[in-house]
């Protein structure tokens, strides 16, 4: 199944964030949610976790792992692991140096660049931004 999306403003992109987690809940409540995120650099993907966030782990302060590669928020009931991977220099060698599979089967995890991460889980769901304007985008959300 597949929905799309367009945007008008960064606020926009965090509601479909917030709108995508609340389907999970609905739909796959008792599993852990693999979401992969994918887009050209500032096309809101950190945005679109921030609004993911608000509901699976409120109050928590999202910002991007470029640099430490994962984020950790633990305010809700499953913790939210947000992976950026467009730094990694060898995939799922440096994936699997930090327990990528560790995080994976303790947690719901929401990856950035996931075009970087060879294995995806079967019941993984894509969300591909797109900017169509400055501030215009077009989302993309397949389950």
């Amino acid at each position: 199944m597949q929905e799309v999306f367009n945007t008008q403003s960064a606020i926009e992109t965090e509601k479909i964030g917030a709108y995508l987690a609340e389907k999970l809940t609905e739909t796959k409540n008792g599993e852990n949610w693999f979401v992969c995120l994918t887009g050209d650099l500032g096309a809101g993907k950190t945005a679109f976790v921030r609004g993911f966030a608000s509901v699976v782990s409120p109050g928590s302060r999202v910002k991007s792992p470029t640099y430490t590669v994962v984020n950790e928020y633990r305010r809700g009931d499953v913790p939210l692991f947000h992976f950026d991977l467009y730094r990694l220099e060898d995939g799922d060698s440096d994936l699997e140096a930090i327990g990528f599979d560790e995080y994976v089967d303790g947690g719901h995890c929401i990856i950035e660049w996931s075009e970087y991460l060879e294995n995806k889980p079967e019941n993984a769901v894509y969300a591909d931004i797109r900017k169509t304007g400055e501030d215009t985008r077009k989302i993309t959300i397949t389950y």
